[in-house]
């Protein structure tokens, strides 16, 4: 598999993770946020170096710019290595970078509340980024299979 198709399946994965959690987040108050935990990590950033986005709407939109981006690249890694082994891979990496979620922001010194508030959260947030992974090994078989013809 190439690296662009590999990038390409990526970004895949990281909208339909994105897609997932922007139509969910507000139909319970339950639901994770990552949007909330995203920006938080954005300002502080920013705030570092002296500097912050004021404008909650040019917030929200870099912030999923950069989700998208940073999942993106993640979820590409999915396709190195042998294909036969892309399945695997995508179930790890999903569990590992949900896992994650739900376990750095503490330790980073953000709110984790927004992923960790109740059981149901956490397990939904780890739950997204597995199917983003899915979806991401979904494309790459695709394109496997349409190269293999």
């Amino acid at each position: 598999m190439s690296k662009v198709h590999n990038l390409l399946a990526g970004l895949g994965g990281a909208v339909a993770l994105n897609i997932l959690h922007e139509s969910l987040k507000k139909t319970d108050k339950n639901m994770p946020r990552v949007d909330k935990l995203g920006e938080e990590a954005l300002q502080n950033t920013l705030r570092y170096f002296g500097t912050e986005i004021k404008d909650e709407k040019v917030l929200y939109g870099a912030t999923l710019a950069g989700d998208i981006i940073s999942n993106g690249i993640y979820f590409s890694a999915i396709g190195a290595g042998d294909p036969k082994y892309i399945w695997q891979r995508a179930v790890t990496m999903g569990i590992s970078a949900g896992v994650g979620a739900i376990t750095l922001p503490e330790p980073m010194g953000l709110d984790d509340e927004p992923v960790t508030k109740t059981p149901k959260t956490k397990a939904l947030t780890v739950g997204y980024y597995v199917l983003g992974a899915l979806v991401t090994g979904a494309i790459l078989s695709a394109l496997s299979k349409k190269n293999n013809l």
